[in-house]
């Protein structure tokens, strides 16, 4: 699959644009493990205009990253064209655009899925963000619609293809679901029928597995899956997708020294670009998914909160025994 001039595997696998997830460490190890494109957390124009500590931090990456993007999301065009500069000059592959959130603060500033209520916002937006740009390809991720009654997808991304975008990424669930029920693949399905539509089209919405993201590929013919939730604490979901998809078999699960020492690697990258006490504090929302299913992980875990430094915690991952529990209490 190609997003303009950047070549990627066929069936290519992208990790979602997560919210204090997807930061540089986490994308690091994503790519190590099999991810085909990385993305920013979002990013709001308005803290890039004004040159914040934290907007600066969030679009700082590493050449490993790449392929990677900046994700950009605002309520106004001058905000957004002049974020898409800033972004521009940290020179990313890909400057892509956030239609989809659905969290009420981002919404009610106009933000995200907010602009799904106003398509004629939209394509004012969006064609900003194209020209600001230039040669930067600019994609976009979005949702089906505000609710059932303004699902105009098909008329979206016709619209956006039009202005000059790459790709779309589409999470297949309207505003008014949030998170909530199954995403409606069959949507992914139409969008891809639609005549003269082109560029690439990304399915994203309850891709947890190598098995489901092989049936989204084969159920909607979308051109590449986009994985979140289904990847944190779990980046081997790439690698063991990866290899599903192209020999049918499904690898097995990683060991638990893997798992652990996996989990220590991030670590240290989270310390290393954060500094210790927030590199610390944002790895707590990892670790419940990477000790998932680990006789005492749970009493591992409740030791590794407790903790403000690296190192007793890579202590206790790297020295942990499933049948030492003395070692937690």
């Amino acid at each position: 699959m190609k997003i303009d001039n950047i070549l990627l595997n066929k069936k290519p696998l992208l990790l979602a644009p997560m919210e204090d997830v997807t930061d540089s460490p986490f994308r690091q190890i994503c790519r190590k493990k099999g991810a085909d494109l990385v993305y920013t957390e979002f990013i709001s124009s308005e803290a890039i205009i004004r040159d914040s500590d934290i907007a600066k931090q969030k679009m700082f990456f590493e050449e490993v990253e790449r392929p990677f993007g900046i994700q950009i999301f605002g309520g106004r065009e001058e905000a957004m064209e002049g974020a898409t500069k800033v972004a521009k000059a940290n020179n990313p592959d890909i400057i892509d655009i956030n239609f989809g959130c659905p969290v009420y603060k981002i919404v009610k500033k106009g933000a995200g899925s907010a602009c799904l209520k106003d398509l004629d916002m939209m394509e004012r937006m969006a064609g900003s963000v194209v020209d600001a740009a230039g040669d930067t390809p600019v994609t976009v991720k979005t949702r089906l619609g505000w609710d059932d009654n303004t699902i105009r997808i098909q008329e979206v991304g016709l619209m956006l293809q039009k202005l000059g975008v790459k790709a779309l990424t589409v999470h297949a669930r309207t505003r008014c679901q949030k998170y909530k029920g199954d995403a409606r693949w069959e949507y992914l399905k139409k969008l891809k029928s639609t005549p003269g539509l082109e560029i690439p089209i990304i399915g994203n919405g309850d891709v947890d597995s190598p098995i489901m993201a092989k049936k989204m590929f084969d159920d909607t013919g979308v051109d590449g899956v986009m994985i979140g939730r289904g990847a944190i604490g779990n980046p081997w979901i790439f690698e063991q997708t990866r290899h599903y998809l192209e020999t049918g078999e499904l690898l097995p699960e990683p060991s638990i020294d893997e798992r652990l020492a996996l989990c220590a690697d991030q670590l240290r990258l989270s310390v290393a670009h954060h500094d210790e006490k927030y590199g610390v504090i944002i790895m707590k929302k990892h670790y419940g998914q990477y000790l998932k299913g680990i006789r005492n992980g749970k009493k591992l875990r409740g030791a590794i909160m407790q903790e403000k430094e690296m190192q007793p915690v890579l202590e206790l991952l790297l020295n942990f025994k499933e049948e030492e529990t003395y070692a937690l209490t």
